[in-house]
C-alpha cells in the first residue's frame, strides 16, 4: 500500500514538473514527405552567454555552417532563422516541430522542422519538412558562463548533421 501510495505521488509530482509546453519527441514525417534534398552541415553552433531564472546559461545564437551534397561540393549554408539558402539563391525557413535527444552524447538535438510560411523560394519552393539527424558535436559547454563577468561572451562549438528536406505529395 505504501508503495502504490509512493507511486502514485511520484507520478503527480513529475506530471507537475513538465514544462507548460512540451516539444514532441518524436521525429517522424507524414506518409506523404518524400525526400527531395540531402545535405551535410559542417560548421559551428554560436552560443551567447546569457541572464536566466536560474542564474547564467549558454543560449543558442546561430548556427553556422556550410551544406555539402553527397560528392563533398559546396552546395550551400545554414544560417540563422534557421534558414537554408543553396548557392542557386533557394532558401527555407524552419520552425520547429519535435526534438529528441541524439545518441551520441554531446551532440546537438534531431530535429524536425516544418517549413516557415512564407519563406521557401527557388529550388527550395516545395519543401515542407526539414530534419536534422547524424549530429555530432555543437553541445554548449557546461563551464565558462557562471556570473555576470561572462555575460554576451560567445562561444563557437564544431558540429555536423544530415539535414534532408522533404517535399509533401
Amino acid at each position: 500500500m505504501r508503495f502504490l501510495a509512493a507511486s502514485l505521488i511520484a507520478g503527480a509530482l513529475s506530471v507537475l514538473a513538465l514544462p507548460a509546453q512540451q516539444i514532441p519527441d518524436s521525429i517522424e514525417l507524414p506518409a506523404s514527405a518524400r525526400p527531395a534534398l540531402q545535405a551535410t552541415g559542417d560548421g559551428v553552433q554560436i552560443y551567447v552567454c546569457s541572464s536566466a531564472n536560474s542564474g547564467f546559461k549558454w543560449i543558442l545564437k546561430a548556427p553556422d555552417a556550410k551544406l555539402f551534397d553527397a560528392s563533398g561540393k559546396i552546395i550551400g549554408s545554414h544560417f540563422v532563422g534557421p534558414t537554408w539558402k543553396l548557392l542557386d539563391g533557394s532558401q527555407v525557413q524552419g520552425e520547429l516541430i519535435a526534438s529528441r535527444p541524439a545518441p551520441e552524447a554531446d551532440s546537438v538535438a534531431w530535429l524536425l522542422l516544418g517549413a516557415k510560411a512564407g519563406t521557401a523560394e527557388g529550388s527550395l519552393a516545395d519543401i515542407a519538412f526539414i530534419r536534422r539527424t547524424e549530429t555530432h558535436g555543437g553541445i554548449a559547454p557546461e563551464s565558462g558562463c557562471q556570473n555576470s563577468n561572462d555575460a554576451g561572451k560567445t562561444v563557437q562549438i564544431p558540429y555536423t548533421a544530415k539535414y534532408t528536406f522533404y517535399v509533401a505529395k
